[in-house]
């Protein structure tokens, strides 16, 4: 097995040299579900990928070039995904691909660019096995059990729940938020009086909502994407249910709200992107997405600005486009000031360490409730 690694790796560093032929520019590789259920999320991370390439060009680029990127739509499709990274390595030769796309189609695609040494940084996506591919892959979201770990913290030690139902998606996003999120309520003291688990796409959430409003919960756990959530806040409104919902990065939508209406109000999230952060780089962030886009930023476009900005970082830093300097570079990333907060670095198995932010909906809109910045929560484990 030894000859065939080496060979990858000859092969690896004659794409990255024809690479560096390539003349002005730096070619970044980016794919996201640009068509499909996830198009609106697609969307968003395009977006902000987009800024984040404005933003470095505009500034004069890297090592006296300036960033291309690469777009592919995956349409959540792990086939789709492994085809793009395929191209992208062997057709495009960029020298690092961010993945602006949902678990599946990023956990199938990342053992592709660990395999050929190009380094990957994941928006958003939260499966644990993403980051296990390898050393050139890194996170700059957060790993879906820290963040669950989080809401479980902000539902006994902010909000004082007792008795917590959980309601989850039935996916391997919604599954590990609310392992993360049970664990860390349990040890903090409350009883989970319900667990209930519903299809990606459900319709109707009613049956699970009547049967959680019978036992009495202070507060209801809900994971699930933007359209899930509207359909939870919207419906438990409807049945009288006082409980404080508390939801998580699948709710950071505008779609969110649009479909929620004035049910949404009181929902508190975690999340990582601060809408009333005073730094100048979110204020930049905001504005610019608002101008060119004509809607409101969301945690997706966020996340995919930062992983962009911080791969570009990288290559600075390493003074070169050498994919193996790169991922090192990456490595030694030391607090970065991201728009989705400061990036204290990754761990060595390339996970995110940094603070978990907290929105709650009032009139509308998604404003500032407080942090969750307690190293044993949010650091991952190794």
């Amino acid at each position: 097995m030894k000859w065939k690694g080496l060979v990858l790796s000859v092969v690896a560093l004659f794409l990255f040299s024809l690479t560096s032929w390539a003349g002005g520019v730096i070619k970044i590789g980016f794919f996201a579900p640009l068509t499909g259920f996830a198009a609106a999320d697609g969307a968003s991370a395009k977006h902000g990928a987009m800024l984040a390439v404005q933003k470095i060009n505009a500034s004069g680029g890297i090592l006296g070039k300036k960033i291309k990127l690469i777009v592919y739509d995956d349409a959540v499709s792990s086939q789709q995904a492994v085809a793009i990274a395929r191209k992208l390595i062997q057709e495009d030769r960029v020298v690092g691909v961010v993945s602006g796309s949902y678990s599946t189609p990023t956990r199938a695609s990342a053992p592709i660019y660990q395999r050929y040494h190009i380094p990957l940084v994941v928006a958003y996506a939260t499966h644990p096995d993403i980051t296990k591919a390898g050393n050139y892959v890194f996170r700059v979201g957060f790993l879906a059990k820290v963040e669950g770990r989080a809401g479980g913290y902000v539902a006994t030690k902010m909000l004082h729940a007792k008795r917590i139902a959980v309601l989850t998606m039935d996916n391997d996003f919604g599954r590990a938020l609310s392992d993360g999120f049970v664990n860390e309520a349990k040890k903090n003291g409350a009883k989970i009086v319900a667990n209930l688990s519903f299809a990606l796409g459900e319709k109707d959430m009613t049956p699970f909502l009547t049967k959680i409003k019978a036992l009495h919960p202070d507060l209801i756990y809900c994971t699930g994407y933007y359209s899930e959530g509207a359909l939870t806040v919207k419906q438990a409104k409807q049945l009288g249910i006082k409980a404080q919902l508390l939801g998580q990065e699948g709710f950071d939508s505008p779609m969110f709200l649009k479909i929620a209406g004035d049910a949404a109000n009181g929902t508190i999230i975690t999340t990582d992107l601060n809408r009333d952060s005073k730094r100048p780089i979110v204020r930049w962030f905001i504005s610019q997405y608002r101008k060119q886009f004509k809607m409101e930023p969301d945690m997706v476009g966020a996340s995919s600005f930062d992983a962009v900005y911080i791969l570009a970082e990288a290559i600075k830093k390493a003074g070169s486009t050498n994919p193996a300097k790169i991922r090192y570079a990456l490595a030694h990333i030391k607090d970065f000031n991201g728009v989705t907060g400061k990036i204290k670095g990754f761990t060595k198995k390339g996970e995110v360490i940094k603070p978990v932010i907290l929105q709650k909906v009032v009139d509308g809109q998604f404003r500032y409730f407080g942090v969750v910045d307690k190293p044993s929560i949010i650091t991952p484990s190794e």
